[in-house]
């Protein structure tokens, strides 16, 4: 049975007002792009989002530390390090987004490195002779 957002709040963070100094933590220039209404701020924010976020960002800060090293670890996993506007797009990005694009890229890398065996395999089948007629 799946747990609400709620229950997840209670059980690891006690309040939401933990969970929001948790995420707040992360607002630093290291990480976080400042994007959110001054007027609302995070104490608005849904549980469920505030949790994702938390999830995001401490993956991120793990794996990485910062969003610089992030963005460098998207280029050269594209191959396009020596690329300055592409760089300069991606430091507009939010970390949740350049966090799911890491992880796509991650995971083309991964199938195309298994392809060639499966299409090693496909070629081998293939070279059968051709049928003779009659």
């Amino acid at each position: 049975m799946k747990k609400s957002p709620l229950t997840v709040v209670k059980e690891k963070f006690e309040s939401k007002e933990k969970l929001v100094e948790a995420v707040q933590a992360f607002t630093s220039d290291e990480l976080w792009v400042s994007r959110t209404n001054a007027d609302k701020g995070l104490a608005h924010v849904s549980n469920a989002k505030l949790l994702r976020l938390h999830a995001t960002f401490s993956a991120v800060k793990e794996k990485f530390g910062s969003r610089d090293k992030l963005i460098l670890a998207i280029l050269e996993g594209e191959k396009r390090v020596k690329d300055e506007g592409y760089k300069t797009r991606l430091s507009a990005y939010p970390v949740p987004r350049l966090w799911d694009m890491y992880r796509s890229l991650t995971k083309r890398a991964k199938a195309a490195a298994a392809k060639p065996a499966k299409v090693a395999i496909a070629k081998k089948s293939a070279k059968k002779a051709p049928a003779r007629k009659g």
